[in-house]
């Protein structure tokens, strides 16, 4: 029952929360305890150049569902309000996401998690499952929860509710004929950290030296208060950084259980898991605690648009590799679509393109081959634009800047911003040249984050001509 038949595989998508490309074994952190993903990667491939679009949750998370930029579908920051119920707003009514198209395949859907994408309490098109958090975080207990547009408190530790349900959906879609997909989206490991995690986990870090998280002196572009204090720092790194690493782990046995049950079930042949995260994660890095809008004007460093990428299905996709092109969760639509056999044709205004390829074990391109742009990814969030190509990094902020400019050959942690030297006038030219020239060809004017008031402090409503004024929040103290 279910699929047992590998060219029509079942799909397992799981999603982790601020998961920073650098908090995984595999990834090679020698301090973080992450066993069950180090096992998927060695049974699959694992991409370490793999991007979100916009280094924020509910715009990522959309473009992942939806293959389209934020400039075309209209999250441009995460959603601020808990969008459930009679005020619940659907983000991406009429839009067209990746498990339509599954649904209309005869796939049967399902939502263990976060969604955080509006409505959240209402089951999508094809789904015939919906456990879902009813906005974007909080407390692992406690957490509210909807079963099927019922809202309820879940008394125990989220990160284990999730796989438990997780495992009863699994168990429950083995009986049947039809293929099945399951969105499994942890909160894990987004804060809070201190006090939430079960002592098993925590006690791993107690003497952890966290050498793999240095703490480097506060960006000078943190957010702050109306008293004037940073927004989003931690006063005490040592307890958040135990906290951050137990959550990560805490998951990572979570998921360590639903594959387990995925093999008992005798579905690992016939299963595609994709693990990824919605953006990265900074836990110190740059002096910044948070994401892209961890500061203000909003980062694009690799540390925030970077997501762990791990891709498996033994006796398909083969085993044990490691890809670094540069590749975006705007792929993953047209990848799915063509990996999995699906009868559509993707819009030819989705920016991304198949990498099949790639997980059917095909050499990396090799330089700028003009017949494929995997030599370049593309990141916004607002006003802020990034082209990154393998060697160089350019971030632009409309409309005045700053600007910034990184050789990442020589310097890959973006220390020395280059984008005022006229030295490399020529290179900040041509990359500013065709980022806009990217843009200018996806971007739907009308939803175009260039001109929104993007602050990194939340999205309210939907982006329409007469909302502008109030569709974002303002920066705290404003």
């Amino acid at each position: 029952m279910a699929s047992h038949d590998p060219s029509r595989p079942n799909v397992l998508l799981i999603l982790s929360d601020d998961q920073g490309p650098w908090a995984m074994g595999c990834a090679g952190n020698h301090e973080i305890r992450t066993p069950h993903l180090d096992a998927l990667a060695a049974r699959g491939i694992r991409f370490s150049r793999f991007f979100c679009t916009s280094p924020v949750c509910s715009p990522a998370r959309a473009s992942l569902f939806t293959g389209l930029l934020p400039s075309q579908h209209g999250v441009h920051d995460w959603l601020s309000y808990h969008h459930a119920g009679r005020t619940g707003v659907d983000f991406l009514a009429d839009r067209l996401l990746f498990t339509d198209l599954l649904a209309d395949a005869g796939y049967r859907l399902g939502l263990s998690g976060k969604w955080h994408l509006g409505a959240n309490d209402r089951p999508r098109k094809g789904f015939v499952h919906w456990y879902a958090h009813e906005s974007g975080g909080g407390p692992y207990y406690g957490a509210p929860m909807y079963r099927d547009e019922i809202r309820a408190e879940e008394p125990g530790y989220l990160t284990d509710a999730l796989a438990d349900d997780a495992e009863r959906f699994l168990v429950a879609e083995s009986e049947r004929p039809e293929p099945f997909h399951l969105s499994l989206h942890f909160t894990a490991p987004h804060k809070p950290w201190s006090g939430q995690h079960p002592r098993a986990f925590t006690d791993l870090y107690e003497n952890c030296a966290f050498e793999t998280c240095p703490q480097g002196p506060p960006h000078p572009w943190q957010p702050l208060d109306e008293d004037g204090a940073p927004v989003g720092g931690e006063s005490d790194t040592r307890q958040a950084l135990m906290g951050y690493f137990a959550a990560t782990t805490a998951m990572d046995a979570a998921i360590g259980r639903v594959l387990a049950r995925l093999d008992a079930l005798g579905l690992t042949a016939s299963t595609l898991v994709l693990f990824t995260s919605d953006n990265g994660f900074n836990a110190g890095h740059h002096g910044i605690w948070g994401k892209g809008n961890g500061t203000f004007p909003q980062n694009m460093y690799d540390s925030s648009v970077i997501v762990p990428c791990l891709v498996s299905q033994p006796g398909r996709i083969p085993e044990g590799l490691h890809c670094d092109t540069l590749l975006s969760q705007y792929d993953v639509l047209p990848t799915l679509v063509d990996y999995l056999g699906l009868d559509h044709t993707p819009d030819p205004r989705l920016p991304g393109r198949s990498f099949t390829d790639l997980l059917q074990g095909s050499p990396a391109p090799d330089g700028d081959a003009p017949d494929r742009e995997r030599v370049v990814v593309y990141d916004e969030y607002g006003p802020v634009r990034m082209i990154r190509t393998r060697d160089w990094k350019y971030v632009h902020r409309y409309p005045h800047g700053p600007h910034e400019l990184y050789d990442l050959a020589t310097d890959p942690g973006e220390e020395h911003n280059l984008a005022d030297e006229a030295r490399h006038g020529a290179v900040r030219t041509d990359l500013a040249a065709r980022l806009d020239a990217w843009f200018a060809e996806y971007v739907d004017p009308a939803l175009d984050g260039a001109r929104l008031p993007v602050t990194g402090s939340g999205q309210c409503t939907l982006v329409t001509p007469g909302s502008l004024p109030t569709a974002f929040e303002p920066l705290p103290g404003e």
